[in-house]
């Protein structure tokens, strides 16, 4: 029991715990901006720490093996981290004006945070559901926090029926698998060739079909669009960016420790549904209106270019894919920082709603412009580097018709990012003019959306820095 390796877990339940425990015992007016503030700070402590824990030597592990602590999960830890604190800086003047309970609110954030860290350390099935249902189960609650919103609740329904769908599933994959081979341990599994010609293959599909499920991977996309529409914008935020990296993580971990010797069956596979993801999602994203749900479809793309790299299936791919993983949050972060604002003060979030913002708020309109880009993968923010890396792994392994899709579908996005700025920059008629008035950007937005913009620039320009942490992370992984 070696404790060390589950110690960020430990100091997310420690915050968690405060958290509520505060919420419980202070007044409720003192605590609605006091609680993100102590949370904040956690998160910040914590994003410090892990940085100690990155090592050259064996992986950490607690109860016997089935949790490791190795670099490759130290990096999405922090990715994690990194997502939720930058989420509760920029929601704080949203949750105190939406949120009725800011205490379970921000305590129901804590928990997904911790599901999501499980994830990325589990090394059998049975650790893995445990995450991921601890994550999935806490956005469930977390989508329908409006209860002045009816999409709010209808979203949150939505999502808890298919969630349960393909959770069923899953489960149902797990126990063929475990019928097969006798285990849950992923090295174990690996070693049980002989599942390869029992059911422990349809069990390997049933759970790839949950995975997909839990990454909107089309077809198993259709929650996706009502529930990032319907929840709070900080909670779409989230779940663009965490719980999408929760499941690449241990979906990765899945394919390439448990999983490598049937390379044969799911590469292939991945990389047809990649480019059916690519296609997709972008199409539809084209005739979109609101920006949360044009956002969602952008998503399932975003997953499409990341199947790309898993696809390549060598420490080059996941190398890109933990590099293109980190800078989707940094440009998600400013995105759904903007759109947060815009929310507050003017009630909504589609290009009506956004138009003038350039006259009204410049400083979130060119924000919101970058990550739009960034996303789009226009040089020189930092996706035009990480897909880069990813299209340039896919053509090493063969896939060049795969690479040659992602790029086309990367100009057709342009198209419909360019549509929210020409919302935002265009010129407004004498009655919007009258309506467009300047709104108070408050601290917590105007420091995160610095933050972002400096950091998908950033990336951009001098990509060395992060390349050589996602570097050790995949080389620990795949030694």
């Amino acid at each position: 029991m070696n404790f060390w390796a589950v110690s960020t877990e430990i100091f997310i339940l420690v915050i968690m715990t405060v958290a509520l425990a505060v919420d419980l015992v202070l007044p409720k007016k003192e605590t609605r901006r006091g609680i993100g503030y102590l949370v904040i700070s956690g998160l910040l402590a914590a994003l410090v720490y892990t940085f100690g824990l990155y090592h050259t030597g064996p992986s950490m592990t607690f109860f016997d093996g089935l949790f490791l602590e190795d670099n490759y999960a130290l990096f999405f830890k922090q990715l994690f981290i990194l997502g939720m604190l930058f989420s509760v800086l920029f929601s704080l003047d949203y949750v105190e004006k939406n949120i009725k309970s800011p205490g379970e609110f921000y305590t129901l954030l804590m928990a997904a945070l911790l599901g999501m860290c499980v994830m990325a350390s589990a090394n059998d099935l049975l650790t893995m559901f445990v995450g991921l249902e601890l994550m999935t189960v806490s956005f469930y609650v977390l989508v329908g926090q409006r209860m002045d919103v009816p999409d709010s609740g209808e979203a949150s329904v939505k999502y808890l029926v298919v969630g349960a769908g393909s959770t069923a599933v899953m489960l149902y994959g797990i126990s063929l698998v475990y019928g097969a081979t006798g285990s849950l341990d992923f090295a174990v599994i690996c070693r049980s060739i002989q599942m390869v010609f029992s059911i422990g293959l349809a069990g390997i599909v049933l759970v790839m079909i949950g995975f997909f499920f839990k990454l909107s991977v089309i077809p198993f996309h259709m929650w996706a669009p009502d529930v990032y529409q319907g929840a709070p914008t900080p909670v779409t935020a989230l779940l663009a960016m965490g719980s999408k990296a929760a499941g690449i993580a241990v979906f990765m971990r899945a394919l390439y420790a448990a999983f490598p010797l049937l390379g044969g069956y799911w590469i292939p596979l991945l990389a047809v549904f990649a480019a059916i993801c690519m296609v997709g999602g972008n199409i539809m994203a084209i005739r979109q209106t609101d920006v949360k749900r044009m956002l969602a479809y952008s998503s399932i793309a975003q997953a499409g270019y990341m199947m790309c790299g898993i696809a390549s299936a060598d420490a080059a791919g996941m190398k890109a894919v933990l590099f293109y993983a980190m800078l989707y949050v940094f440009a998600n972060v400013g995105a759904f920082a903007v759109l947060t604002c815009v929310e507050v003060y003017r009630g909504g979030t589609t290009h009506t709603h956004l138009t003038g913002l350039a006259q009204s708020a410049p400083l979130l309109a060119a924000v919101m412009t970058v990550s739009l880009l960034s996303m789009a993968g226009i040089p020189p923010t930092a996706g035009f580097s990480g897909k880069m890396y990813i299209f340039t792994a896919a053509v090493e392994r063969g896939y060049l018709w795969l690479a040659f899709i992602g790029f086309l579908m990367s100009m057709i996005s342009v198209y419909y990012y360019l549509l929210v700025a020409k919302a935002m920059y265009r010129d407004l008629t004498p009655e919007e003019e009258t309506a467009n008035t300047a709104f108070r950007i408050p601290f917590g937005v105007r420091a995160t959306v610095l933050l972002s913009v400096i950091a998908t620039v950033g990336t951009g320009i001098y990509p060395e820095l992060l390349a050589m942490l996602t570097n050790l992370a995949s080389q620990t992984f795949m030694r």
